[in-house]
């Protein structure tokens, strides 16, 4: 059950990872955050059976932090396409000098 759990959660972190680094979509890229620290989550939950229930502490942190990036960066990306009309990340270079 731990060797299928750590297995899965590997496999969804790798997908976060390929999402990131491929797409230019910043909801996209949420998103792919998103499904890694979900993957992160699934094998503190997998671990915390096998070694304690300290893993359990730590998805609850994981989820608010989660719950907060998610809060601030829709913001800002909502902010961003009413100025832009696009949330692509080629198109936006705010931050070049």
């Amino acid at each position: 059950m731990l060797a299928e759990s750590l297995a899965l959660s590997a496999a969804l972190f790798a997908i976060g990872v390929i999402g990131v680094l491929t797409r230019r979509n910043a909801i996209i890229l949420f998103m792919c955050i998103e499904l890694m620290l979900n993957a992160v989550n699934l094998s503190l939950v997998a671990l915390s059976k096998v070694y304690g229930a300290s893993g359990e502490v730590f998805v609850l942190f994981v989820i608010t932090v989660a719950a907060a990036e998610a809060a601030v960066g829709l913001a800002i990306v909502i902010s961003i396409f009413r100025h832009r009309q696009s949330v692509n990340l080629d198109d936006i270079n705010l931050l070049k000098g």
